[in-house]
């Protein structure tokens, strides 16, 4: 170990930016055996892990590097995933810049952060590959049952836990593949979906239940799924985007980014999406601005990239320093031609005939801090410009559904947020034995949070399921 004083920081090589724009497999190998050894050894082993802190996870970083830099990497990944349900996931699509990477010791101290992601991915990959990942071991039945809303990472991560723990789960999902955003929303050249259809297919192994293309408030109401299952948990993610409010939103080629980056998942599995193929969703040979600065708005851009646009813009009302999603995306879209006009906002969308034919917009600047400590930002008078656009995708991010509407049920409550209200210190809802986990609780967030929610919603579930087992045992 220790050994970041003479040994660099890598990474596994990305394709050439002309090569990976001509199809939307993943753009980063991964380690060999060698270079994921080097990397781990450059942990410092610090007495105070802060990547581990920084992590959402709380996974047990610097152990499991050590393991790998010592070749004992079946060790490794027992203990990587003995805190995290899709480690090779999350060392996909995790912004580690913002979380563990970014909170490295040796990073702070300017030798260049340990590669903690790619060496995750390392790990599982290989857990995969020599047969390590086994089927999950369900515990003594409880004869219990929960039943899941939302097939997403919360969702699936809860059910492994508690199948681990005998309980039976059901998962119901509007959708018709399980995954949520992990298969409609992020494209394939951040994360492919056998990925993922291979972590769902080791839970229907274990006995999980999916109930697909089933939604909550049309083929059943919450009611129903209490009276069925001994627990219900909420996990159905945000997925309602925000509008504009500026003139012109609601013109033909104006589109939500969800509704974007689904079609073309849905296309990538196979799928006949009427609005991709008559050209509403496809990009080719457009003009394509996206208007936003996450990570969604850059899935789009370089999702337009690939979709062989004639041009693709990203309008972000904010500097570089205070985008919200991970700089590596932000790196990776220009490398791939992507045009970035920071510090720009939309005013109106230019039409003709009912379509969108540009985007009039104006330069900012930054000024005060706002509430939260974020620099907000003022209009520069006089420094309007216009964007040429064909089609223009909205990515300013999502907002819960009313799900009290949507599934009938006005006992669960909302906060002013508009997500679900929970008790303090539980993730328990208004309504008692429904719980509720990841973005419908916290809000947009990341996938990592979203499974240490998942997670956590189980261990309180499983709690409550066998108190209630062991006091029916003992009335008998």
């Amino acid at each position: 170990m220790l050994k970041f004083t003479d040994l660099g920081r890598r990474t596994p090589q990305k394709r050439a930016a002309s090569a990976r724009v001509a199809d939307f497999r993943e753009i980063q190998g991964g380690f060999t055996v060698g270079d994921a050894r080097a990397q781990a050894s450059r942990c410092s082993q610090c007495g105070v892990p802060f990547c581990q802190n920084h992590c959402p996870l709380t996974n047990d970083i610097p152990d499991w590097l050590r393991l790998t830099a010592e070749g004992r990497v079946r060790e490794a990944y027992l203990l990587s995933s003995a805190t995290n349900n899709m480690p090779e996931i999350c060392g996909r699509i995790c912004p580690q810049d913002r979380l563990c990477e970014g909170s490295c010791v040796i990073e702070q101290s300017g030798h260049g952060t340990v590669t903690i992601g790619a060496v995750e991915q390392f790990i599982t990959e290989t857990a995969w590959d020599n047969g390590w990942v086994e089927p999950i071991r369900t515990g003594r039945s409880l004869n219990r049952s929960v039943g899941i809303i939302g097939a997403g990472p919360a969702g699936l991560a809860a059910a492994e836990e508690l199948r681990k723990a005998g309980v039976d789960v059901v998962i119901y999902d509007r959708h018709d593949r399980a995954g949520g955003l992990l298969i409609y929303g992020i494209p394939n050249f951040k994360l492919e979906k056998s990925v993922v259809a291979r972590r769902v297919g080791r839970l229907e192994a274990s006995g999980v239940d999916f109930q697909m293309n089933f939604e909550i408030g049309r083929d059943a109401t919450l009611s129903d799924l209490r009276n069925r299952h001994d627990a219900v948990l909420i996990a159905t993610g945000v997925y309602k985007g925000r509008n504009l409010d500026i003139d012109g939103e609601n013109a033909d080629g104006v589109v939500a980014a969800l509704d974007y980056l689904t079609a073309s998942n849905r296309v990538g599995l196979g799928d006949h999406v009427a609005e991709f193929f008559d050209g509403r969703l496809d990009a080719r040979n457009k003009r394509v601005v996206v208007i936003g600065g996450g990570d969604t708005a850059m899935d789009c851009v370089r999702t337009a990239v690939r979709q062989g646009a004639k041009s693709v813009a990203c309008l972000y009302r904010r500097d570089r320093a205070n985008m919200p999603g991970s700089a590596r995306e932000t790196r990776n879209a220009e490398e791939e031609g992507v045009i970035f006009e920071w510090l720009a906002a939309p005013k109106s969308i230019e039409t003709v005939i009912g379509k969108a034919a540009g985007v009039a917009a104006t330069r900012m600047r930054t000024a005060a801090r706002d509430a939260t400590g974020r620099l907000s930002v003022e209009e520069i008078e006089g420094s309007d410009f216009r964007l040429d656009a064909d089609l223009v995708i909205k990515a300013l991010g999502f907002e819960p559904e009313d799900l009290p509407s949507l599934f009938g049920a006005p006992e669960l409550k909302l906060t002013r947020r508009g997500v679900l209200e929970t008790a303090r210190g539980s993730l328990e809802t208004r309504a008692p034995g429904v719980y509720a986990a990841g973005d419908i609780v916290r809000g947009a967030s990341l996938v990592v949070w979203a499974i240490a929610d998942g997670r956590r919603a189980a261990a309180e579930i499983i709690e409550r399921l066998g108190a209630a087992a062991t006091t029916l045992l003992a009335a008998e």
